[in-house]
């Protein structure tokens, strides 16, 4: 588990994030406890928590392009500058006193700006620092890193708030983005060959369109979100447990928060335990039974001493939940498209939290907070059975390593990058005999030209020869094209490729179709 922390980049930069998140963390309580006692606190400390976390739905994906594209290393420099402005900004009025709440959840969106550039670029930048091997021991302590942070952050913000106010907080932030930033300036990162950047909003489409046509993937992300949903109740409503429920002030708030934090570090160490006798399927589902009786409980705590053990078996949940679906994904993503797969699944994490936390503040507002409570345990509760009906494949991790095995076209000169669409033709005679299994087979072909760049592919019989087909595939440009060749195509795509064309009875014949009026350059 300790292994990747033996690679110093690895190491510092991993530190690095443990710091920034623990001012990240510090600030969000520092913003939730300025108005919990508000009238409107019941709604205003849980939009604080919708506008930290909705950013990350609206640019996770644009962010996910960029790290695709650019050098990660000065863009999460770019980030770390950003946020210490922000946080300096957000110190300064709120200690002379202007900061009424529209403001504060303006600065709070402001701020997960700056996270929804940073997570999707630090999460794929872990495999460039760790061996393949060594992936899933990486996300776990960068699981660790966020749940230290969240254990400590809180606490260290109750104290400070207690001792000396808010705005302590705020600056808190900002010297923590500036410990990253150093860490960031001081590491010389190896020279990367990348291709030339893809073209933003064909990059943007082609991310969206790998995680739409990957079954896996979107299985996991659905199983997330509706573990996610209910949860964010713990969350959105743990300042009007501390307050209303359990009668404490600022400090009680941080150490429940602390209790949190400490669960979800638990869970973090314990979870590649847990994997080595369960599958993936079975962790996720007392993860969120684990959850939910805790959840439950924690509605009839009225100490903070009882609330603790509630409070740690739901970071417990929490954390391993996420953790199993993080490392499947890593496991599942190639690397031209790792950033904006990591942008999708936090777009599904965070934007689900986003919008699940302001729903239960008004369902207190309406049934009350302990029905509350209780009805997100129930739901948490029925996530589970969606692990024990809709199982995902176990430890089925394909291959996704570039392969560059399509052949070069026989052209007299290369056409222009932005001729297109192209259309792709391959014509593929087989046996009778074999025409059910090539059939099977050519689907999860499919799969794999849309993944890949296709945005439309069909399979036709010929009507002169019924033991010929024509397969053909659509993408939107020549330079997409020249991507698959050269850099989108993994050892997974060429496995499923000479799977269907092992029917055929002779090597298929490709065409490759332009518009009539396509330049071509010499």
């Amino acid at each position: 588990m300790w292994a990747p922390l033996k690679r110093r980049a690895f190491f510092w930069l991993w530190l690095g994030m443990i710091v920034a998140s623990l001012g990240a963390w510090a600030q969000t309580v520092g913003a939730q406890w300025l108005f919990v006692n508000d009238p409107n606190a019941a709604t205003i400390v849980t939009l604080v928590q919708t506008a930290s976390t909705l950013p990350m739905m609206l640019l996770a994906l644009p962010a996910g392009v960029l790290a695709d594209s650019f050098d990660r290393r000065w863009l999460m420099i770019g980030v770390q500058i950003y946020f210490v402005t922000v946080a300096i900004l957000l110190t300064v009025l709120t200690a002379i006193g202007l900061m009424p709440p529209a403001l504060m959840l303006a600065f709070t969106f402001a701020v997960g700006v700056g996270t929804a550039m940073l997570s999707p670029t630090w999460q794929a930048m872990i495999t460039e620092l760790v061996p393949r091997t060594h992936i899933p021991a990486a996300t776990r302590l960068d699981m660790i890193s966020v749940n230290v942070a969240r254990a400590a952050g809180p606490a260290i913000a109750g104290a400070l708030i207690a001792a000396w106010g808010v705005p302590v907080v705020f600056a808190l932030n900002a010297v923590c983005g500036l410990f990253l930033g150093a860490v960031l300036i001081a590491w010389r990162r190896p020279r990367v060959r990348r291709s030339d950047p893809e073209r933003f909003f064909p990059a943007l489409l082609a991310g969206g369109r790998y995680v739409r046509h990957d079954p896996m993937i979107r299985r996991l992300l659905v199983r997330l979100s509706s573990f996610v949903g209910p949860a964010a109740a713990v969350w959105a409503l743990l300042p009007l447990i501390a307050s209303r429920q359990l009668g404490l002030g600022a400090a009680g708030y941080g150490v429940l928060f602390a209790a949190l934090g400490l669960g979800a570090l638990g869970g973090a160490l314990i979870i590649g335990r847990v994997r080595e006798r369960f599958t993936a399927n079975q962790s996720l589902i007392l993860a969120a039974l684990a959850f939910a009786a805790s959840l439950g409980a924690l509605a009839f705590a009225h100490t903070l001493w009882v609330a603790l053990i509630p409070l740690m078996v739901c970071g417990l949940g929490w954390t391993a939940t996420v953790s199993v679906v993080v490392s499947e994904l890593q496991l599942l993503v190639p690397g031209w498209v790792r950033a904006r797969a990591i942008a999708v699944y936090l777009m599904a994490f965070l934007g689900t939290l986003a919008l699940a936390s302001p729903v239960w503040g008004l369902a207190t507002q309406w049934i009350g907070l302990t029905e509350a409570v209780l009805a997100a345990a129930a739901l948490v509760a029925a996530s589970a059975a969606g692990s024990y009906f809709f199982p995902f494949p176990e430890r089925v991790y394909p291959d996704r390593s570039p392969v560059a095995y399509w052949s070069e076209p026989a052209f007299e000169s290369e056409p222009d990058p932005q001729a297109g669409p192209v259309l792709v033709t391959l014509e593929i005679e087989i046996d009778p005999k074999d025409e059910a299994e090539f059939l099977v087979a050519m689907d999860a072909l499919r799969l794999s030209r849309l993944r890949s760049g296709a945005t439309r592919w069909e399979l036709y019989r010929v009507g002169e020869a019924p033991d010929r087909f024509m397969e053909l595939f659509q993408v939107p440009t020549w330079e997409v094209h020249r991507r698959q060749h050269d850099g989108r195509l993994t050892a997974d795509d060429q496995a499923i490729e000479d799977a269907a064309f092992a029917f055929a009875v002779r090597d298929p014949r490709a065409l490759h179709l332009l518009p009539p009026d396509a330049s071509v350059t010499d």
